[in-house]
This record gives C-alpha cells, sequence and structure tokens, in this order.
C-alpha cells in the first residue's frame, strides 16, 4: 500500500485574530494564551507523532504547490480572492465569521489548498493508493465567498474542481465526519450530481443554522446531499452504526471514481468544541470501513483531508491511528486515553434512543440513483 502524506511547515505558520476560544476578546472577555481553539500545534504534533513512532519511514511524505488563483476561481469570486490578498498583503485581518488571518494569511491558506489538491491528483493518477492531507487553515465550513469558522478557502472543492478540469475523474463521494456540518462544502455542491455530500456531525452544534436532515440537495443535486446529524454523546458505537446503515450504502450506490474524507477529529471524547464521545479507534474503524468500500468501488482510491480537532494532546493519537489503517502498517502508537475513554460511552437506555433515531433516518432518505 503506498500512502501518501502532504504537509508543509509554513501550515503551521498560520494565525489568526484577538480571540478567546471562539469569542472576541473585548469587554469582559480576558485574553487567553492560545486564541483561536485552531492551533497549530494539534497539526504540529500529529506530524511530530509520525515521526517519532516511526510510521513516516513507511509513508511517502511530500508537500505540494500552493493552488494558484484559476483553481481557486473555480469556487471562490474574485472579488473574495482580492479583499482577502489585500488584507493578507497589509496587516491581515477578517473578512468573514470566526475565521481570521495574520499578514501572508492569502498564501499559506493556498498552500493548505494545494496540499489537498495535491493529494488528489496523486491518487487520481495513480501515483499513489491512498493520502492524506495535513492541511491548515481548514476547508469545509468556508462559503464560496465568505470565510467561516476558520476557513479560508474551501480546500477540498477546489481540489475537486481541479482534478476535473484535468479530467482525471467525473464523480467524488464527501465524507466529512468533523463534529461540525461541512456547511461550506454542502453550498458549494448544493445543486449537482457529480459530487455526493455526506456530513456526519453533532446536531446543533455549529453552524446553528445547517445541517438538518431535511436538507437533502435541490435542483439536479436532489437526493445528492445527505445530513447525519448525530445526538451529543453518540460515542463509538452509534458512530459505526451511523456508517453502516447509511454513510456507506450511500457512497456504495452513487459510486464514485474517488472518495474523500473531510477528517475532523473534534468528535474525540475531550475535545473543548464537541461532545460526542469518540476515541482513537472510532476513527481507525472507521477509517477502515472506508477503506473497504473504497477497494469495492473505486479501486481503492481515497483522499483524506484533515479538518478540526481541538485536543493538541489527542488529535495526533487520532490521526496517527487513521495512518495506521490507510497505510496497513504494524507501526502502532497505543492510544493514552483509551481506558479512560471506554468508561464514557452511552448506556443501553441512549442506544435504544439512538437506533430509533438512526431507523427513521435510513426509512426517510433514497439512495442516490433509486
Amino acid at each position: 500500500m503506498t500512502t501518501g502524506f502532504f504537509w508543509d511547515e509554513r501550515c503551521f505558520w498560520h494565525h489568526g485574530g484577538n480571540y478567546a476560544g471562539m469569542m472576541p476578546v473585548g469587554g469582559w472577555v480576558q485574553p487567553t494564551h492560545g486564541g483561536l481553539p485552531e492551533d497549530p500545534e494539534t497539526k504540529r504534533r500529529l506530524k511530530n507523532l509520525i515521526t517519532v513512532t516511526g510510521l513516516a519511514e513507511g509513508l511517502r511524505m511530500r508537500g505540494a504547490a500552493p493552488a494558484t488563483r484559476a483553481d481557486l476561481l473555480r469556487v471562490h469570486p474574485a472579488h473574495y480572492l482580492d479583499a482577502f490578498k489585500a488584507l493578507s498583503d497589509e496587516a491581515g485581518g477578517e473578512l468573514g465569521l470566526r475565521a481570521p488571518f495574520g499578514p501572508g494569511g492569502f498564501e499559506i491558506a493556498a498552500l493548505s489548498t494545494g496540499l489537498v489538491k495535491g493529494a488528489l491528483s496523486a491518487v487520481l493518477t495513480g501515483d499513489l493508493d491512498n493520502a492524506y492531507a495535513l492541511s491548515r487553515p481548514p476547508g469545509h465550513h468556508c462559503l464560496p465567498d465568505q470565510p467561516n469558522g476558520f476557513c479560508l478557502f474551501n480546500n477540498i472543492a477546489v481540489a475537486i474542481e481541479a482534478a476535473k478540469a484535468a479530467g482525471q475523474a467525473t464523480r467524488f463521494a464527501v465524507l466529512d465526519w468533523d463534529v461540525h456540518h461541512g456547511n461550506g462544502t454542502e453550498a458549494v455542491f448544493y445543486d449537482r450530481a457529480d459530487v455526493f455530500t455526506i456530513s456526519l456531525h453533532q446536531d446543533r452544534n455549529y453552524p446553528l443554522n445547517t445541517g438538518h436532515f431535511a436538507d437533502q440537495g435541490q435542483r439536479d443535486g436532489t437526493g445528492f446531499n445527505l445530513n447525519i446529524p448525530l445526538p451529543a454523546g453518540t460515542g463509538h458505537n452509534g458512530y459505526l452504526k451511523a456508517m453502516e446503515r447509511l454513510a456507506l450504502p450511500a457512497i456504495r450506490a452513487f459510486r464514485p471514481d474517488v472518495l474523500i474524507i473531510a477528517c475532523g477529529f473534534d468528535a474525540a471524547a475531550n475535545d473543548p468544541l464537541g461532545r460526542m464521545l469518540a476515541t482513537a479507534d472510532t476513527f481507525g474503524t472507521m477509517t477502515g470501513r472506508v477503506m473497504e468500500l473504497a477497494a469495492d468501488i473505486c479501486e481503492g482510491r481515497l483522499v483524506i483531508a484533515h479538518e478540526g480537532g481541538y485536543s493538541e494532546t489527542y488529535v495526533p493519537f487520532c490521526g496517527h491511528r487513521v495512518l495506521e489503517v490507510m497505510a496497513d502498517s504494524d507501526v502502532h502508537a497505543p492510544d493514552p486515553m483509551a481506558d479512560a475513554f471506554a468508561q464514557r460511552q452511552p448506556d443501553a437506555r441512549f442506544e435504544a434512543y439512538f437506533d430509533t433515531l438512526l431507523d427513521e433516518m435510513v426509512a426517510q432518505f433514497q439512495l442516490p440513483g433509486q
């Protein structure tokens, strides 16, 4: 198995404005040491962990060229790119909602997008079997004309459009298991049938007004968007049930040329921005199920793009587990929180409630093309 790992130190240099967690500093909001939850250490420590365990030795470690203006224009209008570049060339600032950037932020965001574009191209051309892009800043909240939720360009959408323009593929499935709804990716492809978007997320976490199960696409895209809003506390078994009963059958019915994962680790049990009780094993098991499906329907073509995840101590173990599975590696980093998180999983009453909720969604969703 040839697994690529796309990263660049400069992506860790992206920084935001004067925030304390999710709150702008001012009035009675005291500054914090870390500022934004979207901190470079979550990603840097993942790269460090795969290096010190030796897992990196079995990966194809690569960089990639930044996304070009032509790449970005396929998703983002010129007026947004121009405003972003002008502010980036000065002192930085903020153009949207909770998506600040410093001087040079435009170039770093284009580099992050380029990592995803490079990973997707390498898999579609057969250079790699699968690939992981350690993209920062993330992308799945970014709308075409407005940055949102730490996201400045929609990395996956730009990569998809570049692959289409190059004639590398025509049908794409995007499975987003970040704890927050992938509203930006949904918005880009909501009326199209060539990109099937699926989001498993904590119900009404962020954004508060998107991610509803009833939102299933419009016009040509009707039936090609699937939101799976999960109740807080869903846990390991719940995530696997949602995958097995809804997400994976829908992808199988769609039969994409390649499967792309918007991979946030903020559904982990100790994440400050989620309440979902997932573990490193949850992400590893979901990766394994996705790889089995990809092997069956699209010759194993799989790309994972890093999104959220805000526990700098635990994200590295989640990411390491995913990469172990992707590369079919014997190098293992034991989960230091496995025993504690196993004791926090939902009880039988919650499991019964969750099964009923999932039954209702399964009954109401029509698989693509059926």
